[in-house]
């Protein structure tokens, strides 16, 4: 078993994760975690737990996880859009035919203003993003 598991566990939090060292090579045979560090997702920062000193090994595993997890969270971000706009062609055909007006008058003022929302937003970063397209050439 010992050959089958990673050299680090990562316990994921809210912005990042604890990083443990897995050790299998041991007396009892046992699997032991000793957590080494922290390391946060938002800007990159990887804290040696208590006074331990990372090795070079350590902190390259730890950026190698941390470069695939900000690669796989953007990935989650485009998925969870994507299905918005699923969601958004279903409320669509939804209120087009099955609504009645009791539910539609409960929903119809919050979708307009998030829709209105979303889309102030939309056209003004597409509208930056040909100006800067324009300045570019």
């Amino acid at each position: 078993m010992s050959g089958d598991l990673p050299e680090f566990y990562f316990r994921i939090r809210d912005n990042g994760a604890a990083v443990f060292r897995v050790d299998t090579e041991n007396r009892n045979r046992r699997i032991e975690m000793d957590e080494i560090a922290t390391v946060n997702v938002k800007n990159g920062n990887i804290r040696p737990h208590g006074d331990r000193k990372l090795s070079d090994e350590e902190v390259a595993a730890i950026r190698a996880w941390l470069e695939a997890r900000v690669a796989l969270l953007a990935r989650r971000d485009i998925d969870d859009i994507l299905r918005t706009v699923d969601h958004l062609n279903l409320t669509a055909q939804w209120a087009q035919s099955k609504a009645g007006d009791d539910e539609l008058e409960e929903v119809t003022d919050a979708l307009l203003l998030a829709m209105h929302d979303l889309r102030t937003v939309l056209v003004r970063r597409k509208s930056e993003r040909l100006m800067k397209g324009e300045a570019a050439e």
